[in-house]
């Protein structure tokens, strides 16, 4: 039975080393990725690392860097939260979290906006056999509870 408990035990410390190193192979993949502009990959081979190794701060980093670059603006601003758990002196994230809610904000306002604009022309769609259009209701933002109302406007 001991040597059964020592014959695992050598195999669950092989595995976490083999999982390191395969950790640090792919996050120097990803960084060969960022090189190249592939960071749709480089964001993969970054999120293969992490997971191999959760507390891998240069994957989680490196990461959060080419989620900028992709846009992905609210999961990089999680992963440099993430950076500054592990490292709370990190210049990079630090200057991130003060820099990306704005950018963040603009975003999803911009987003909202498509929206609206993508619903407002299916509304006109289902409007049009009626003789009506979107212009025809008026929305009008409750400040209090941040609802909308619907007012129905003839002649528009």
């Amino acid at each position: 039975a001991e040597f059964g408990k020592q014959w695992y035990q050598r195999r669950v410390r092989g595995r976490k080393q083999l999982d390191e190193t395969r950790s640090i192979l792919h996050a120097n993949r990803a960084a060969c990725h960022v090189g190249c502009e592939e960071f749709k990959e480089a964001e993969e081979d970054c999120t293969t690392a992490i997971n191999l190794n959760p507390q891998y701060l240069k994957a989680i980093l490196r990461r959060a860097q080419v989620r900028e670059k992709l846009d992905s603006l609210t999961p990089a601003l999680d992963d440099y939260k993430r950076v500054l758990e592990l490292d709370r002196r990190n210049g990079p994230s630090l200057e991130a979290i003060r820099r990306l809610p704005p950018l963040i904000e603009a975003q999803q306002e911009k987003m909202k906006q498509e929206c609206m604009e993508k619903l407002q022309d299916l509304g006109n769609l289902v409007l049009k056999p009626f003789g009506l259009s979107t212009n025809n209701f008026k929305m009008v933002q409750n400040p209090e509870t941040g609802g909308y109302n619907i007012q129905f406007q003839q002649n528009q």
